[in-house]
């Protein structure tokens, strides 16, 4: 893999074994709308910062692997004029030979993040089994990714749009951990709670680092999921996310749209039906997410 080119502020806290944690760029090229991207781009980088650790957004800049971003290379990443690709892992050869801009998705950045040498690694929702995929074997390459990456991923869980059942499942096969951040329940993104339990629960994020710590200690090289629900003042009341549901199915089977244009057509579907309340959602689940895996890298490096 092209060694990631990092900013000194990254640089100098790998260096010094201070805490750092990654953040993923799609979600700013492709998953919030103009300018409002950018501020979360800010807004993420300063509770990171708060907490005590180092941001490091990832992206692939004129093929070149960027773990830290300038001010200047945010505004890049965030203007959709530029129009950025999303690299998974399988991508990033590609994008590396032919000079291209890209933004990273989960599976890209963690296996960007953990070639760095970053250990913590904050997003929205991990990508998994989709709904038919014992037909179609759509699944998200994030799974194999966390399988095979020893990095801690916090999250809100996974999309309902998922199959979380077989998501989980998937998980396990993978023998990578699932925990719940104060919470027994597995969180469904915009929900809370989803119907399926979680093999472990945590309540403070030194709970947290113990358990990554010795995770990292048995044989194998799978990563660590840490489950933090949405912030319960920006859950999306359940009678208005089980219609978006229904109807952004229902989209996908009318319009005949299979594949990895799956999650962004009903992602766009969520936000234009629901008069904003998914971008609030989305935005305050990931700053969440930050925060946590902020204080989690911090109790990791004490």
């Amino acid at each position: 893999m092209s060694t990631p080119s990092s900013t000194e502020e990254v640089r100098d806290a790998l260096a010094e074994n201070r805490p750092v944690v990654a953040l993923e760029s799609t979600i700013l090229s492709h998953g919030l709308p103009p300018g409002r991207n950018r501020e979360v781009a800010a807004r993420l980088e300063a509770i990171v910062r708060e907490a005590g650790a180092v941001p490091a957004t990832i992206a692939v800049l004129g093929g070149v692997p960027k773990v830290g971003l300038t001010d200047a290379e945010l505004d890049y990443v965030c203007d959709r004029d530029n129009d950025l690709v999303k690299l998974s892992r399988r991508d990033l050869g590609a994008a590396f030979a032919l000079g291209r801009d890209g933004a990273t998705t989960v599976a890209g950045t963690a296996a960007l993040a953990h070639a760095a040498g970053i250990g913590v690694f904050a997003t929205g929702g991990l990508g998994g089994v989709h709904r038919g995929a014992s037909e179609t074997w759509d699944v998200s390459a994030d799974l194999d990714v966390l399988a095979s990456t020893p990095i801690l991923v916090v999250c809100s869980g996974v999309k309902s749009i998922l199959d979380m059942g077989a998501t989980l499942e998937l998980l396990e096969t993978s023998s990578v951990p699932v925990l719940g951040y104060r919470t027994d329940r597995f969180p469904a993104f915009y929900r809370r709670e989803s119907d399926f339990g979680v093999p472990w629960r945590v309540d403070t994020p030194e709970q947290a680092a113990a358990v990554v710590a010795a995770h990292r200690g048995v044989p194998g090289d799978a990563g660590v999921l840490l489950t933090n629900p949405i912030p319960v003042e920006f859950e999306m009341d359940v009678e208005l996310h089980d219609r978006l549901l229904a109807e952004g199915l229902a989209l996908l089977e009318e319009e005949g749209i299979t594949g990895k244009e799956v999650t962004p057509a009903l992602l766009e579907h969520f936000h234009t039906a629901s008069g904003g309340v998914s971008l609030d959602a989305n935005e305050a689940l990931v700053v969440s997410n930050a925060a946590l895996a902020a204080r989690v890298a911090v109790a990791l490096a004490a």
